[in-house]
């Protein structure tokens, strides 16, 4: 993730200068790890020492492991597989600075395959664990869903700046998303707090990338230069998804007896009800001279920006129409509905994994 958010400043402050710059390795670095880990797991498992975890793993082409080591291995491959189609994409189409192209999804896919075998890895040992171990356990699984949280963000970063933050698509791409993710990981850990945790670990983590990035210099090497960069531009300053998922773990502990429908409808509007209410005002701190500081930083543009770009100058993208708003709308309610529910299945389902 520190590499991830420390590519996507490269292209912003300086552009794609070159394919082996600091950023790239570490981002390839994590399927390296996750590939050269899980691949020991699986082959101590099936044939050398670790011989005595075969009765809580599983088998996959005649090898055996934990299951997470499977997920995990694939998404190491699929990282690295990236890399190379990366390079070819840009050398073919040009330098673009966009996040949803195909090899930058192959690269993100492999990442979230990572983090979520590695949260079935946690999974697997937590469940079979007991007491104070079982506890820490828990903490590392809790980290991991909020490292999932910020995969999962930086895949909508291009929908999710603080222009867009009066439009009804933004609040609808979000909740596609999020609320299946603290629904998953809490009910997976049963803690009191456990989705305001994985929210706290998103915006620590974000936020703290937005804080360390700008304090090393930085200059356009690609033009056309629109703007005087001097320093590594910093991502967004967190959503506040950590209000939501509070109000969500005061909800869930009053509502156990409740069916999953019913649990779900109420916790998806609860989610996008309360996060419009602390985001919608919050948009309008953040296009004010009060945000343009080194905490809020929100005076800090990409070489890019063009003077009448809405970030730069300040203001709202137009909101939809009236009737299409309200649609958008419903559409973000129905999808956190909907996510919510799939969370909780994902949740049971991780609540049995021993393997």
């Amino acid at each position: 993730m520190i590499g991830g958010q420390w590519d996507i400043s490269w292209h912003r402050s300086i552009g794609r200068d070159t394919f082996w710059t600091p950023a790239h390795m570490a981002i390839y670095l994590c399927g390296v790890l996750a590939g050269i880990a899980c691949g020991y797991l699986i082959l101590a498992t099936t044939v050398g020492n670790f011989s005595q975890l075969r009765s809580s793993s599983v088998t996959l082409w005649g090898f055996r492991g934990p299951l997470g080591a499977f997920i995990a291995a694939w998404g190491g491959v699929a990282m690295l597989t990236s890399a190379p189609f990366d390079n070819w994409w840009h050398s073919a189409y040009g330098l673009d600075v966009k996040i949803v192209s195909p090899p930058h999804v192959l690269l993100i896919s492999g990442t979230l395959a990572v983090e979520v075998g590695t949260l079935v890895l946690i999974l697997g040992m937590m469940n079979r664990a007991r007491d104070r171990f079982r506890e820490r356990l828990n903490w590392l699984f809790l980290y991991v869903g909020g490292m999932i949280i910020i995969v999962l963000m930086t895949l909508i970063m291009e929908f999710s700046n603080r222009a867009s933050m009066h439009n009804a698509l933004f609040y609808r791409v979000v909740c596609m998303f999020v609320p299946m993710v603290l629904t998953g990981v809490a009910r997976a850990s049963e803690k009191r707090w456990a989705a305001t945790t994985v929210a706290a670990v998103y915006a620590l983590v974000w936020g703290g990338m937005g804080l360390i990035l700008p304090l090393f210099p930085a200059e356009p090497k690609l033009g056309p230069v629109y703007t005087n960069v001097t320093q590594f531009v910093p991502p967004d300053f967190p959503l506040l998804l950590i209000v939501p998922a509070f109000a969500l773990d005061i909800l869930w502990r009053r509502t156990r007896g409740w069916s999953n429908w019913k649990q779900a409808a109420v916790s998806g509007l609860l989610f996008l009800g309360v996060f419009m209410a602390v985001q919608w005002p919050f948009a309008d701190f953040l296009q004010s001279p009060l945000a343009r500081n080194w905490f809020f930083h929100t005076n800090i543009y990409d070489y890019a920006a063009r003077p009448q770009w809405a970030n730069v100058r300040n203001v709202f993208i137009r909101p939809e129409a009236p009737s299409l708003f309200w649609t958008e709308l419903f559409i973000a309610a129905a999808a956190a509905i909907v996510t919510t529910r799939v969370g909780m299945a994902w949740g049971d389902w991780m609540r049995r994994v021993r393997r």
